[in-house]
């Protein structure tokens, strides 16, 4: 999961932010503390709150039994129970055989819960550190901000390649709706729209950036992004506002491509991979 965890109304991890607050929370939701007549969203902030603590504890300790848990965590082994049907229900925990080493008991090995990927993803996981740091590295050993910019291309050229394939599939009028279907796929959340006067263009906005935190420090990785976009519509695109530099959304202004453009496009569609005569 990278960042941005999707959640059910009342149910699974809350996001990272309370994932990363560990202080006391208040066990509202068990049967045996429920007040009556409290109001729904106390309830639903409670279950979330002691079902962050389940997964947390496994987290800290490893994969757990209901009783271990229970212990552990001050609750009824009926409430661990319930809290675990729905971290599994939404893939953050799994049920597994408990490993027994040494010689066997008698009867079956009891089952443990452990954290999914999924549910492991919903903890901070310090990648955008890692990926920074490598970037950083890159930039003082191999070359400075010329380096960063020649990683940030090779890495958004490989990825292109499926954006191309979209695009070229597309009609001329849909390539922007092709290429934003393409970067959904990709995890970027991206829509086309017509700009705000539709006979000059259309918007590609990618509501979500995977890479956000990391181009906050090395902007090359959007200036690579935003030039490959331009190549693969074959027009010149213009970058109103990055997820990187604080807007809630990377916004690329596509301007609507001329007879002449589009014309030149298909010439050289027809002709590539030809031999030169």
């Amino acid at each position: 999961m990278t960042q941005g965890t999707v959640q059910r109304p009342g149910r699974g991890l809350p996001g990272p932010e309370e994932l990363r607050n560990n202080g006391v929370v208040k066990n509202v939701g068990e049967a045996r503390e429920t007040p009556t007549g409290a109001p729904q969203e106390e309830l639903a902030t409670g279950e979330r709150s002691t079902r962050n603590r389940v997964a947390r504890s496994i987290l800290d300790h490893g994969p757990s039994t209901v009783a271990a848990l229970a212990e552990r965590l001050g609750l009824t082994q009926a409430a661990v129970r319930r809290h675990l049907d729905a971290l599994v229900a939404d893939d953050v925990v799994e049920a597994r055989e408990q490993r027994v080493y040494g010689a066997r008991t008698r009867g079956r090995p009891a089952k443990v819960f452990a954290l999914t990927d999924c549910g492991r993803d919903a903890f901070d996981q310090s990648y955008d550190k890692l990926a920074a740091d490598a970037l950083r590295w890159i930039q003082e050993r191999f070359g400075g901000d010329e380096a960063v910019v020649a990683f940030a291309r090779a890495r958004i050229a490989e990825q292109a390649s499926a954006y191309r394939a979209a695009i070229d599939a597309a009609a001329p009028e849909e390539r922007t709706e092709a290429l934003a279907r393409a970067l959904s796929a990709d995890g970027y959340a991206a829509t086309a729209r017509s700009a705000p006067l539709p006979q000059q263009g259309e918007q590609l906005c990618q509501h979500h950036c995977p890479v956000a935190h990391v181009a906050e420090k090395f902007p090359q990785l959007c200036e690579a992004e935003t030039e490959i976009f331009s190549q693969l519509l074959g027009t010149h695109v213009q970058r109103l506002a990055t997820i990187a530099h604080g807007d809630g959304v990377c916004t690329t202004f596509i301007p609507k491509i001329s007879k002449t453009q589009l014309h030149s496009q298909n010439a050289s569609a027809r002709t590539a991979g030809r031999n030169p005569a």
